[in-house]
Parts: C-alpha cells; sequence; structure tokens
C-alpha cells in the first residue's frame, strides 16, 4: 500500500548539499549527518491538521511528514503518542506555573528509542537492508534488536560492558548478536565502523544515518498536537547524541512551514551529566562545536556519549531558542527522580530525572520564569536502570 509522503531529498546538515531520496545513506559526502527534507509547500496545501487526529495512536500519524514510501514495509510496535502529564504536585515543588512531562517510558522496549529505530529499521527494510550494525549506550541497542527481530532481520550490536543489565538480557532475548565492549560508546562506534563493511552491516549508529532523526522529531509533533497546535515557553531534553532535541527543533520549523502553529518556539534546554557533559563545555565556551570528553562518567547510561557527531545542531537549536546548556551532578538527577516517583508517581529513568533537577535550578536561578509552562522529557522507564536508582541492591 503507497501512501503519499511529501519526503522531496537528502540534506547535508553543514553545507546544504543535496542527495536524492529513497537511497541508503549514512553521513554526506562531507561527514556531517544528513537531513530528510519535505515539499513542505504543497503539503501545506494539501494537508488539514484537523484531520491528523483521524489517524492511528502511533507516530505513524505524522505519516506524510515521515520518509516512508510504503506503508507495506512499516515495522511497528505502536510506538508514538506517548502520554502528556501535567503533574501539578512536581510544579508545586519546582515552582512554576504548570510543569508537563512527556513520558516516553509508554514506548515500546520503554524508551524514546523505539521512535528512532521505528523510522530507521521500517526505512532499511523498504531499501533491502538484511543486517544492522549498531554501538549503543544501551536502550537503542533494546529498540533496535526488537523491530529487528519484528523484520525477521539480523542485529548486531555493540556496548560499553558496563551498560544496565535489562539492556544486554533484552537484546539477547531478541535474538540479536550482542558484543559487550571494554570501553564507551565511542569505542564501540569504531568496531562498527571497522568491521561493519566487510560483515555487510547497515550502520544505523546515532546521526550516521537519516531516518532515526525522522522517528525522534515526533516527539516535537506530538507535543504541539497535544497541546493544541502551540507549543510551551521551555522543552527540557537529556542530551547524549542530541538526536531528539534536533529532531524537535525540526518538527518545529516544519509545523510553522505548514501553518500548524506560529513563530513561538520554547527556550530548548540541552541537559548533561557532570560527568560526561561535553555540549555544557562548549556552550559555556562559546564555542560551534564541542571537544571530546576524557574518562566520560555518570549513572544515566544514555548521556555518557563523550562527543556527539550532532553537537553543533544541538548548539545550533539551544541558541536560536534562547535555551541553556546546562549540567546536573549524579546525586542531584537521583534526588529529583525520587522526588517525581513520589510527587507523581512517574519512576523515570536517570537522564529524565536529570531534567527535573534541571528545571529545579534554571527556576531557581531566574533564568526561567515562576508563570513558564515547562515540558519535560523523561526517555525512558526506570525499571530499565535498577542498578542506578538501587546499587546495592536495597530498597532506597
Amino acid at each position: 500500500m503507497h501512501h503519499r509522503t511529501y519526503v522531496s531529498h537528502l540534506e547535508c546538515s553543514k553545507t546544504g548539499e543535496r542527495l536524492p531520496a529513497g537511497k541508503l545513506a549514512n553521513l554526506s559526502p562531507s561527514g556531517a549527518p544528513l537531513l530528510v527534507r519535505y515539499d513542505l509547500e504543497r503539503a501545506r496545501r494539501e494537508m488539514d491538521r484537523d484531520r491528523v487526529a483521524l489517524g492511528p495512536n502511533s507516530l505513524w500519524r505524522y505519516a506524510p511528514l515521515l520518509p516512508l514510501r510504503d506503508m507495506a514495509h512499516l515495522v511497528t510496535l505502536g510506538e508514538g503518542m506517548t502520554p502528556l502529564l501535567d503533574t501539578p504536585s512536581l510544579a508545586q515543588r519546582l515552582g512554576c506555573r504548570r510543569a508537563l512531562i512527556k513520558d516516553e517510558s509508554a514506548n515500546p522496549t520503554g524508551t524514546f528509542k523505539a521512535r528512532g529505530m521505528a523510522a530507521a529499521v521500517s526505512m532499511a527494510n523498504e531499501l533491502g537492508v538484511k543486517k544492522f550494525g549498531a554501538p549503543s549506550a544501551g536502550n537503542a541497542a533494546s529498540a533496535l534488536a526488537a523491530y529487528a527481530a519484528r523484520a525477521g532481520l539480523e542485529a548486531n550490536l555493540f556496548m560499553p560492558r558496563d551498560v544496565p543489565r535489562a539492556n544486554v538480557v533484552e537484546c539477547q532475548s531478541m535474538g540479536a548478536n550482542v558484543t559487550l565492549v571494554d570501553g564507551l560508546i565511542s569505542d564501540c562506534g569504531r568496531i562498527v565502523a571497522e568491521r561493519g563493511p566487510g560483515e555487510g552491516w547497515f550502520d544505523v549508529s546515532t546521526l550516521k544515518e537519516p531516518y532515526r532523526i525522522e522517528g525522534k522529531k515526533t516527539m516535537g509533533l506530538e507535543l504541539a498536537e497535544q497541546l493544541g497546535w502551540r507549543l510551551p515557553d521551555a522543552v527540557f531534553y537529556p542530551t547524549g547524541g542530541g538526536v531528539g532535541l534536533i529532531g524537535m527543533w525540526k518538527a518545529f520549523s516544519e509545523l510553522e512551514s505548514l501553518g500548524w502553529i506560529g513563530p513561538k518556539r520554547p527556550k530548548m534546554i540541552s541537559v548533561q551529566a557532570e560527568g560526561c557533559a561535553p555540549i555544557v563545555r562548549a556552550w559555556d565556551a562559546g564555542a560551534n562545536e564541542s571537544r571530546y570528553w576524557e574518562n566520560a562518567a555518570t549513572v544515566a547510561s544514555g548521556l555518557r556519549v563523550p562527543k556527539a557527531i550532532g553537537d553543533f545542531l544541538v548548539l545550533n537549536a539551544v541558541r536560536e531558542s534562547g535555551g541553556a546548556a546546562i549540567a546536573v551532578s549524579d546525586q542531584d538527577m537521583l534526588d529529583a527522580g525520587r522526588m517525581l516517583a513520589q510527587t507523581e508517581g512517574i519512576f523515570g529513568a536517570p537522564e529524565g530525572a536529570a531534567c527535573v533537577a534541571a528545571a529545579q535550578r534554571l527556576l531557581r536561578e531566574g533564568f526561567l520564569a515562576p508563570d513558564d509552562e515547562l515540558a519535560i522529557y523523561n526517555t525512558g522507564t526506570g525499571l530499565k536502570y535498577l542498578e542506578a536508582w538501587d546499587p546495592a541492591g536495597e530498597d532506597f
């Protein structure tokens, strides 16, 4: 079954060079991430914002703004349309008018990574890929294992040896080939790059192919739709590779081009861990790119990314939005996560908890006003991180 997608071409995020859509692609010729572009003028004439709600209760309600051409190749587990929860008790504790939690733990495999992998695996399936290779800090591997299994394709996953145990068990249970590496995600990425071509793996590393970002951008499309086609005053996003933040910033631009929202944008707040904060360091220095972070260490495994390939896109979105990049300590994120759990019954990932800690600090410091409306992304379930929340195996 064909459907109308308004995809027009791929574009280098650094040079603007155009490449044809509908072909397998990794990085652009200049070595930068590729972005999917759409014929938004035509989409504006032909799409009706009010009809979106008639679509499926998943991210595929936005299929015309996604790259898949033939829905026969769709690989889905019902990802997306996660709850946007009003959290008044948390807002009171934080000292703001309204705090919303976009709870990504409701996705398949328990994290936001399902969005990107649903889009990437569907596109790879359409384009004839049989084998995948990917490095992961944990949750992307779980999501790739799930969607590859769903599609009957092979997943070869490389993760640091100390990733949360849940990720390893999950991937192995789904039949993926799992290799644990003594090192960080950057070391895993190097192995995939070296071995992949000879093994015939398609590399779905963060931002090394153009389609994961399209799945992630739906977090921004949903936020706008769930708020009645408007945006909040600030968006807090935990930033490892930063694809979700880049994707949401792209989504807001696309929505404005469609005439579905106005020019108002939220302040984009990029949240990192003090033990691995390359984007915050670059932000503080006024730099356009980050430097590799030596000896990266944090309980939030998704934030342990020493150098993100799309760092310049994250920094650009933060700057354009009048936002900020902020690092929080592991202790502060764990304390904030317990506060979230105890006030609202949401047992979040440490990465999501880091955003709660960041919101608390930016309100206290006056960067945000008490009457601001905040949207905080909890990117996964705390059940994936039992070692972080309960390191000694005892009740907290």
